[in-house]
């Protein structure tokens, strides 16, 4: 069974992509701080219904310094890494000149660096295996702009450059590299919105409503299956055409 680490695995999106993968045949292992009720529930549907399995780790992935010893112990609990889901981060909204340069700072080391340095380790393990897929979660504010998501939206385009250019990297040992760029979902980054907002955003949309976390985790599912064996360094938008 091939391995799978997803990141902020245990809510929301990140867990919807968890349940995709394992129900696909994956052992996911969801790194995350913490578990959730949902997350436990999503554990025992996959122990029923599933052909993968769901697995926890709990990690802070602020602590960047201590990711090599992430990879090494989750290699050595499960064996060889064949896929990543680089999907935790902070959704911090702010006007770039009321923010903390400390909230700009932990935006940036969270959204960026921790992923590329988590991929970095997790690439070497999928280097001996000649294969694997990585999947970069960005956002569509990555190319449109919204106000008050100036550095948010900065990570989210950084890591589409990252993409495109490890795909080329990677590609000889054939591992893929792709992003997934949704739009507003129904998840605890919108929570906040009321419904009137919503309702604005739906009916921006081309398809007149909002794409949901099942949405996304297909996507993702689809990138991990052998039909995208030849799609890389490419960025999938599923937002029901909010930038169309």
């Amino acid at each position: 069974m091939r391995n799978v680490i997803v990141t902020g695995g245990t809510r929301g999106l990140g867990l919807g992509m968890a349940r995709s993968l394992a129900l696909s045949g994956f052992q996911v292992i969801a790194v995350a701080r913490r578990e959730s009720d949902a997350f436990l529930s999503t554990q025992e549907e996959i122990v029923r219904d599933g052909n993968g399995t769901l697995h926890f780790r709990p990690f802070d992935l602020e602590n960047i310094e201590a990711i090599p010893g992430l990879v090494k112990a989750v290699r050595g609990d499960f064996g060889a890494l064949y896929g990543l889901v680089n999907n935790a981060g902070l959704g911090t909204a702010g006007v770039l000149t009321n923010m903390p340069v400390s909230a700009i700072e932990r935006l940036t080391r969270l959204n960026l660096v921790s992923p590329i340095t988590l991929t970095k380790f997790v690439a070497r393990s999928m280097m001996t295996g000649r294969g694997g897929r990585i999947v970069n979660i960005s956002s569509i504010v990555a190319t449109a702009g919204y106000h008050g998501l100036s550095v948010y939206s900065a990570t989210k385009a950084a890591l589409l450059g990252f993409t495109r250019s490890l795909a080329r990297e990677l590609g000889p040992l054939d591992i893929t590299v792709n992003a997934v760029a949704p739009g507003y979902i129904d998840t605890e980054l919108t929570h906040e919105l009321t419904g009137d907002a919503k309702d604005r955003i739906a009916r921006r949309s081309a398809l007149k409503r909002m794409p949901e976390i099942q949405d996304v985790a297909g996507t993702v599912a689809f990138l991990f299956s052998d039909q995208a064996r030849n799609i890389t360094g490419t960025t999938i938008t599923v937002d029901a055409g909010n930038t169309a």
